[in-house]
Order: C-alpha cells, then sequence, then structure tokens
C-alpha cells in the first residue's frame, strides 16, 4: 500500500433549479443563461440533464475557506446571470411542484444517451444533488476508504436534505430525491471490494455484459471518479445554503481522511451487510433528523441526533487536526437546531398552504451570504 502523503483536495459540484419569478415553475432556459454565466466563470459551470437545470463545480480547493469562497463566488455569477435573463436560482434536491413532463432535455450526446438508455427513468430524472470529491491518488487506497466510509454515509444525508415535495405533494420524506434515484441500476451504496483489482473485473465485466459503456456509467453514493484522481461522493440532496454545503464539504473530507488513517493501519471495520446500509439510507431519506436513523456499526435505531454526535465523534482527531472542528461542529448542531432544507420547507408550507412561498424561501436559502464575502 502506498505510504505517499495524500493532500485531501476538495472540489464541489452543484445541480441549481432555473425558476421563473413569476409562477415559481421550473424554466428551460439554460442555454441563454449558461453564455452569460460562463464569461464570468468559464467551464466552472455546465448543463445538466434538463434544460431547467444548471451545474456548477469549484476548482481545487485545499481548504473549508476556499471551498466557502468559490461557492459563494460561483453561486452569486450564476444568480446574477440568471437576473439578467430574467429568472432565479434556487438550491434544493427537487422542484415542489414543476412537472417532469413539462421539462425539456438538455440536446448534449451524453444526455441523449441517457434517454436512449434509460427512458422513463431519464424523463423523470429532475433531481438535484451535491457531489464532493476528495483528492486520493492512490486507487487502490481509494478502494479500502470507500469500503470504510460506507457505513457513514447515512448522517451526510440526513443532514443534507432538501427535498420533500414532488409534483406538488409532501411526499413524506426529507429526501424524495434519493428515492427517484435509487431507481436507476448502479446507484446505491457499493459493496464491499477486496482490491482495486475486484473493482476494475467489476467493470470489466458490466462494459462486458453491455450494461454499461463505461466506468462514469456507475452511480454509487461513493465512488472512484474516472474523470479525476478523487473520490467521489454524491449521496446528498443539494444544500440550500452555502453554510450547508461547507458543512458537507467538511464531513466528507474528514470522513476520508479518518477512514485513510484507518487504511493506513491495516484497522479493521465493520463489513456491514448492504442491506442494513441500503435500509439506513432509506430512513435517513424518509426522516431526515426528524426518528431515529439506524447505526449500522451497532445494528440498532438510534434518535437521529445520537447518530450525528457519533458520526462527529469518529471525525473530530482529524477535524481538530486540521482546526476544523469548531467550524464544522457548530454548523452542524445549527443544522439540528434550525432544521434541515425539508424541514424548513414544511415548516413554511404549514403556515401559508402555498408552494410558491416554498419556492421563494429555497430562492432566499440559495443568495444567503454571498453579498457578505
Amino acid at each position: 500500500m502506498s505510504s505517499q502523503t495524500e493532500e485531501f483536495t476538495i472540489g464541489v459540484e452543484e445541480e441549481y433549479q432555473i425558476i421563473n419569478p413569476v409562477n415559481r415553475e421550473l424554466h428551460s432556459r439554460v442555454e441563454y443563461i449558461l453564455p452569460k454565466a460562463q464569461k464570468v466563470l468559464g467551464k466552472e459551470v455546465q448543463p445538466e440533464a434538463q434544460r431547467s437545470q444548471i451545474e456548477i463545480g469549484t476548482p481545487i480547493c485545499r481548504t473549508l475557506t476556499e471551498v466557502r469562497s468559490e461557492l459563494v463566488r460561483l453561486r452569486r455569477e450564476v444568480i446574477a446571470a440568471a437576473a439578467k435573463d430574467g429568472n432565479q436560482i434556487a438550491a434544493a434536491g427537487t422542484h415542489p411542484f414543476s412537472h417532469w413532463e413539462e421539462q425539456q432535455l438538455t440536446p448534449k450526446e451524453r444526455y441523449l444517451g441517457l434517454m436512449q438508455d434509460y427512458q422513463q427513468l431519464t424523463r423523470e430524472l429532475v433531481i438535484f444533488g451535491c457531489h464532493v470529491h476528495v483528492g486520493i491518488s492512490d486507487r487502490e487506497l481509494a478502494i479500502y476508504i470507500m469500503n470504510r466510509a460506507r457505513v457513514w454515509l447515512a448522517p451526510l444525508l440526513a443532514l443534507a436534505a432538501s427535498s420533500p415535495f414532488w409534483l406538488g405533494t409532501d411526499t413524506g420524506y426529507a429526501s424524495y430525491r434519493t428515492e427517484i434515484w435509487t431507481r436507476w441500476p448502479l446507484s446505491g451504496s457499493p459493496l464491499l471490494f477486496e482490491s482495486l483489482a475486484e473493482y476494475e473485473r467489476l467493470v470489466q465485466a458490466l462494459v462486458a455484459t453491455k450494461s454499461i459503456e463505461d466506468a462514469t456509467k456507475i452511480y454509487w453514493d461513493v465512488r472512484l471518479s474516472e474523470r479525476f484522481p478523487t473520490l467521489e461522493f454524491r449521496i446528498t440532496d443539494v444544500c440550500q445554503t452555502v453554510d450547508e454545503a461547507v458543512m458537507i464539504a467538511g464531513l466528507v473530507r474528514a470522513l476520508v481522511r479518518t477512514c485513510y488513517q484507518q487504511a493506513m493501519r491495516d484497522e479493521p471495520f465493520p463489513a456491514v451487510r448492504h442491506e442494513l446500509i441500503r435500509t439506513s439510507h432509506w430512513r435517513a431519506a424518509r426522516y431526515g433528523l426528524e426518528e431515529d436513523l439506524i447505526d449500522v456499526g451497532l445494528m440498532k435505531a438510534v434518535p437521529a441526533r445520537e447518530l450525528v454526535e457519533s458520526f462527529l465523534a469518529f471525525l473530530r482527531p482529524s477535524l481538530e487536526e486540521y482546526g476544523e472542528w469548531e467550524e464544522i461542529s457548530s454548523l452542524v448542531h445549527e443544522t439540528m437546531q434550525r432544521g434541515t432544507g425539508a424541514t424548513r420547507q414544511r415548516e413554511v408550507y404549514q403556515r401559508t398552504g402555498r408552494l410558491e412561498d416554498v419556492v421563494d424561501l429555497i430562492v432566499q436559502d440559495t443568495a444567503k451570504g454571498i453579498a457578505s464575502v
């Protein structure tokens, strides 16, 4: 196993909704907004599967201060570009009421290929996620980290939940985006791998059986990136606020660093059954922080906040070593006190009975704090 020092750089990708401010519906305007945004941001802003989506990707960051600064900059410029076209930008895992039937696919080869292969699943793919990349140059080591990290994904999902509504209905879920996405083949948590060679044999078999064209079509909650020397965490909804996005990025990197140290010491780890992890993710998507979640290591149900505290305790040595404990623990406790994006959306709807007001909240949250940096 390589003993070289890893930098644990961070890159964050966020998928945003384009909103018509008059009716608060999704608005298929990406081809008009994108050129305005790219004049300032270049390739840091891209189209996504639907024309009512737009995606940003930060440059490589080495500190959480850089992550925050870049997310503020990118959100600000995308919001400004949308405003020039008379639109708004919203960051939430689903739109509260716009229908997938009314969306239009972005006419790029990759997305047209998804439509050809996955049909109805692609038509209904009107969801918005956050992907966090953590730099790991040693792919063998990345496999061992992935084996260990998979048992801690549920708290991340619960903390970032921002998609309680779908097609005008309260779904009863904190992250209904997760349920839409889970229908895709090769989504969900990865299984355990003994080695990089075993992983590569699986990829070869999937390609040989015409299940996928290449490894970029593997969509696990955490996966080896094929584009970058990173581990990519894909489990969470897009975060409504910059604070929440920084929180998730900080937690993910601390998880990678902690699992890296364990792997370097060849420490044992819980080889938890896939069924238990899948169920733990379902509970996190269903309840967010509102009910019991599953501690898969202890194999018992515990209050969500207790599981989050256990997660923080697991990460605390790494967070303290890098001077991040105060910021990340504060952001986590603020989220538990204030409620997730999903909780805040429901509070607005219960108060006013108008999903348009929920969209307004999301738009406000998306821009929160971007003028103060």
